[in-house]
């Protein structure tokens, strides 16, 4: 089993959406997944404006991926790098710390995840 950046075991993120690389709910590296889709978010609309600004639209619904859209406050698997910079631009959302896999500490310090943490 994996671990979060707390040391401990690496707790679902969420289910509803259903997030994570292979939609099991957890922030869980797969090696299939370039994007390291790892830190457990609770997204706001500042972030989801600045995620759409990227290219990156995550709160239009997409029905032909089954894909209902992020509104504030869903939790999300997001990719460490789009934290970074959402961090960088002031908008990252809140991280669940217990959700967020271990090996996202190679992008993110843990004191500005844990600044960040719900």
């Amino acid at each position: 089993m994996a671990n979060n950046v707390l040391g401990t075991e690496l707790e679902e993120c969420g289910r509803d959406p259903l997030t994570g690389f292979t939609r099991n709910g957890c922030c869980d590296h797969h090696p299939q997944d370039g994007g390291f889709h790892i830190v457990c978010a609770v997204v706001t609309n500042s972030f989801l404006k600045f995620s759409k600004e990227q290219g990156n639209d995550l709160s239009t619904p997409r029905p032909e991926y089954g894909f209902a859209g992020l509104v504030a406050g869903d939790r999300w698997c997001l990719c460490a790098s789009r934290w970074v910079e959402a961090f960088e631009a002031g908008v990252a959302p809140r991280v669940v710390l217990e959700a967020t896999h271990a090996q996202a500490l190679e992008w993110i310090d843990l004191a500005d995840l844990r600044a960040n943490a719900i």
